[in-house]
């Protein structure tokens, strides 16, 4: 019954770090056991939840290179129920290490396969871009969930990425499903966010969450005082769409495998 998840998109800003963020602190807040994975070296996932850089000696890019062990590496944070893999700028080089070796994109799985009985969710934060990071995510997932923000062209980047899971679903994860789309940055007073929204349920129905979230300051500013929106203001509207996005999730049987 447990789950790893992607969380991506090849378009930056869309929300995909906010996502990882405060989805899996909802749902660890809701007493379900929770890993995040920031393979983003940029690190936001990894700072946004109290770790600060200069503090992480190992992460992602140590188990990718074999230096170390997932409990060198495996952190509690500040969420109860919520841990992390956090990451360092090191893993930059994991791109380039990765296309020496041999079955290269599996490589993540081979680490997180001991893990899928531990954790009920295991969410991994993508970078924005189709590399092998992002392949080693995608080919150790069961699903992928995906953001896309009320703006312009976001019809148009989305069915590009669709057609890019389905190209990796038929070569290296024959299993890979279509989490969900979650709809971000929504202003309710633009018609051009309702547009988007209306355009986006038309062509992908079902997959489409009921919850939309909100463009909120809050969930902006959260993360530089190190604590998802959900901790720092919870009657934020951002952290309230978290909040209900985390229900719906374990509302929804189709979760179960």
């Amino acid at each position: 019954m447990n789950k790893i998840i992607s969380i991506a998109n090849q378009k930056g800003g869309v929300g995909k770090t906010t996502t990882a963020l405060n989805l899996s602190s909802a749902l660890a807040l809701s007493n379900e056991t929770v890993l995040v994975i920031d393979s983003d070296p940029q690190g936001n996932l990894t700072t946004g939840l109290g770790i600060k850089r200069d503090a992480v000696k190992l992460g992602l890019y140590d188990l990718y290179s074999g230096k170390c062990g997932i409990d060198d590496v495996l952190r509690r944070t500040i969420v109860p129920n919520l841990y992390i893999i956090p990451t360092t700028m090191d893993l930059y080089v994991s791109e380039i290490e990765l296309f020496e070796q041999a079955d290269r994109e599996r490589v993540l799985k081979r680490i997180l396969d001991p893990l899928k009985s531990e954790f009920r969710y295991i969410f991994i934060d993508c970078p924005p871009s189709f590399g092998l990071l992002t392949l080693n995510a995608l080919v150790a997932s069961h699903s992928v969930l995906v953001p896309v923000q009320c703006e312009h062209f976001a019809v148009e980047g989305l069915s590009l990425l669709i057609k890019l899971l389905w190209r990796i679903r038929g070569g290296f994860n024959e299993t890979l499903d279509l989490e969900g789309i979650l709809l971000t940055m929504h202003n309710r007073h633009l018609s051009l966010s309702r547009q988007i929204v209306d355009d986006v349920r038309k062509v992908f129905r079902s997959k489409v969450y009921d919850t939309i979230i909100p463009r909120n300051v809050v969930l902006a500013e959260a993360p530089g005082h190190g604590k998802p929106a959900i901790l720092y203001a919870p009657n934020s509207s951002g952290a309230q769409g978290y909040l209900m996005l985390a229900k719906e999730i374990l509302n929804d049987n189709s979760l179960l495998f």
